[in-house]
């Protein structure tokens, strides 16, 4: 049984996903951290970085925003090699100084940073992510049945309006109607917010504004979880008891969900979900066999280290390290979605000299990694024998 659970405290809420009593997903929000990532903002171009091609865009946060040159020109279609025509663009030839431009963030500011900003808009719904301004329309590559594929593409090829495009996400298949009423609401929220665009600019607007802000986590996650029939909602909250029950009365699929409030306390004790979520916070984690894995983290990478530990086989070597190194690998793709962990990375098994062993890995990982929900890409063993994969955060903030 799938179950969210959200437990508000003073200044902070915990989300968690919990399958059969399992802890799967966990999120952490503080009142006092800026989430900006999907809001759509009136941005002021500042500072033009020409050396970068990039320049820094004023949102009106405590940080300007910052956008790259191919953040700024039409969205191209990478499978056709139309960036080639990009490629000598000049961002001085652009943008201006003092420029209004439609942005939207893509990745919250941290200590160090300020927020990644791009003038191609998303607006994620159940079935599509809408893309204005450009037409290309793809699909999720979770959906692999090839004549679904092309059936959903033509549906709403037909039914998007023309220089408008989509990202077909997993959820539609099988659908039709409900594929053509998504896209009509997301094309006038996205006249909404270009009206007011357009008012603005035309007003001489010489302040940012946020324009469109995006959903809370809890919606999203709301949103996403339409297909994998959730059962149960408890929470602690009114306000929050209040937003979900608005998501379930608008939302036909979500009607079956069990609302409730209840001490958390309790339920997270009788999941034994305290120690569940304490070990998303150790480095080191014990695999059954006795083996282990390490999860560090830096700037440019996360790497993940597999020992055999206290683990010494009964028969040979290449059989003892092929069964850690299975093991590990499951771990690993639970704790990657279990951290929301993003980025470029990197994990070192112990080295195997069969190659069936590194094919038969591979596999295991791309096969634990369909539970995750958000796009994960496998790139197989490098030359040193390092697997190398990427994801994309569900909650970048945590960046």
């Amino acid at each position: 049984m799938l179950e969210l659970i959200v437990n508000t405290k003073e200044n902070e809420r915990e989300i968690e996903l919990v399958k059969d009593e399992e802890l799967i997903e966990y999120y952490k929000e503080n009142e006092e951290e800026e989430r900006n990532e999907g809001n759509i903002y009136l941005g002021i171009v500042k500072d033009i970085l020409p050396g970068m091609q990039s320049a820094f865009v004023d949102i009106g946060t405590n940080k300007k925003g910052f956008i790259h040159l191919k953040d700024i020109l039409p969205k191209v279609d990478l499978a056709k090699n139309d960036n080639q025509q990009q490629i000598n663009k000049d961002i001085k030839d652009v943008v201006k100084p003092n420029q209004l431009v439609l942005v939207q963030v893509k990745k919250d500011s941290n200590d160090k940073k300020g927020a990644k900003v791009s003038t191609h808009i998303n607006l994620p719904s159940k079935y599509i992510v809408f893309t204005p301004n450009t037409d290309i329309i793809t699909i999720s590559q979770k959906i692999e049945d090839e004549k679904e594929s092309k059936r959903l593409i033509e549906l709403v090829r037909k039914t998007i309006s023309p220089n408008n495009g989509a990202i077909i996400r997993t959820a539609a298949m099988g659908k039709n109607e409900e594929i053509v009423e998504d896209i009509k609401r997301q094309e006038s929220k996205w006249k909404t917010i270009e009206d007011k665009y357009n008012r603005l600019k035309k007003e001489k607007e010489n302040n940012p504004k946020l324009i469109y802000e995006n959903e809370t986590l809890i919606e999203k996650l709301l949103m996403d979880l339409l297909t994998k029939q959730i059962k149960r909602v408890i929470v602690n909250d009114k306000d929050d008891y209040k937003l979900i029950k608005k998501c379930i009365s608008e939302n036909k699929e979500l009607k079956d969900i069990k609302l409730e409030v209840k001490d958390i306390d309790e339920i997270e004790l009788a999941y034994n979900l305290g120690k569940q979520k304490e070990k998303i916070e150790n480095r080191k984690i014990w695999l059954k066999s006795g083996g282990f894995i390490t999860i560090d983290k830096t700037e440019a990478l996360t790497a993940i280290d597999v020992n055999t530990g206290k683990y010494t086989g009964d028969k040979n070597l290449e059989e003892t390290v092929f069964k850690v190194n299975k093991e590990a690998t499951i771990e690993v793709a639970k704790q990657i979605r279990l951290r929301d962990i993003g980025g470029i990375i990197i994990i070192d098994y112990i080295d195997m000299n069969n190659e069936e062993n590194k094919q038969k890995i591979e596999k295991t990982l791309k096969e634990e990694l369909k539970n995750d929900r958000t796009k994960t890409q496998v790139e197989g063993f490098t030359k040193l024998d390092l697997m190398e994969l990427t994801r994309k955060h569900i909650c970048s903030h945590k960046e």
